[in-house]
């Protein structure tokens, strides 16, 4: 089966999207797919506007319609609503070619949170960016729900899963010299992650950031207190987060929230607000606390069981993962018809 994955978020971008393509490409491989990869590699790119780690494709719609006719996939998803994934659509609705979407980012509050774009409008975008869409992936039941209540409709639960020997208990790790408790936040340093909320907190012991993006270099100099380590991959992120007392997640904008998976993995409790992501993958008292007074749920997490969080991860896998989206797939072979996938992975 070919299948053309469509994204404007890629490589070297370090988040949870990239990770998420790029996991369930190498799945979908393993299975005897054949998956191409439409990409901003190779092309001319400008900086996003107040978040030039993400690049911009120029001229993406004649990059995109050459590839995709060349190709004439069975299947098309796109994954973003950039230049590449608009240029994917508008392929698509020409040729009267059914394709599917992924809901990755909550983009009308990342907008929000940058500029003084009202929510409605956001809203409306992305509204008319999936609507045509044959199913349009969300990562959770709660994501389902909140879009469905702004009017989306086709919605269908992909959901993730986690890399459970990388991310496995540890002792004796990178931040063993720091004070105690360590709380540690790792992923994006951006403003819609709220990581202030979490630098703000009055606790005792020492807190940690893991990773990089637009806010870092304030944050630092605001935070001095505050332990910076930079971008961590691979065996040695596995290390820094396995050697945390509790993963304090601040994002009130996050679909699902990758990282909570890959802490809970580690056997690190989480706490987080009980907003969409963590209310669908913590189990609240159990492998986390959630709480709008942050600071509690901060220093009741310290109290939970490891092994619980541990076994609780194990539960999430790629390969189930994969299957899930792969069941989403459409082949649209007459114009204008659409059916599922029929093979199915293993």
């Amino acid at each position: 089966m070919r299948i053309a994955l469509v994204t404007d978020a890629w490589l070297p971008q370090t988040n949870g999207v990239v990770r998420t393509l790029s996991i369930t490409t190498d799945e979908l491989r393993k299975a005897g797919h054949e998956v191409e990869l439409i990409t901003p590699l190779g092309l001319r790119t400008l900086p996003c506007p107040t978040y030039p780690e993400i690049r911009l494709s120029l001229f993406a719609g004649r990059h995109v319609r050459k590839r995709l006719d060349a190709m004439q996939p069975d299947a098309v998803h796109i994954a973003t609503e950039g230049p590449l994934g608009l240029g994917a659509r508008a392929w698509c609705m020409r040729r009267k070619r059914a394709f599917t979407t992924s809901y990755h980012t909550q983009f009308p509050e990342y907008l929000r949170a940058r500029l003084p774009i009202p929510l409605s409008l956001g809203y409306a975008f992305m509204r008319w960016f999936h609507g045509k869409a044959a199913q349009t992936l969300v990562t959770t039941p709660s994501m389902l729900k909140a879009l469905q209540s702004r009017g989306f409709n086709n919605l269908a639960i992909w959901s993730r899963g986690v890399d459970t020997e990388l991310f496995r208990p540890s002792s004796a790790g990178p931040l063993a010299s720091l004070p105690r408790p360590v709380w540690l936040y790792f992923g994006r340093v951006a403003v819609e992650k709220g990581i202030e909320d979490f630098l703000q907190l009055d606790l005792p012991g020492t807190k940690v950031v893991v990773g990089d993006g637009p806010a870092s270099a304030q944050l630092r100099r605001d935070y001095a207190a505050a332990v910076f380590v930079g971008y961590k991959f691979g065996e040695e992120l596995a290390r820094h987060v396995a050697d945390a007392d509790v993963f304090v997640f601040p994002s009130r904008t996050d679909t699902f929230g990758l990282v909570l998976l890959e802490a809970m993995s580690c056997g690190v409790p989480v706490a987080a607000y009980p907003v969409t992501g963590p209310i669908d993958v913590v189990v609240n008292g159990v492998t986390g606390v959630l709480s709008e007074d942050l600071r509690s749920a901060a220093l009741a997490a310290l109290n939970l069981n490891r092994d619980a969080c541990r076994r609780h991860a194990l539960g999430y896998t790629w390969s189930a993962a994969t299957r899930q989206f792969q069941s989403t797939l459409v082949t649209s072979s007459v114009a204008g018809t659409a059916s599922p996938l029929s093979v199915v992975l293993p």
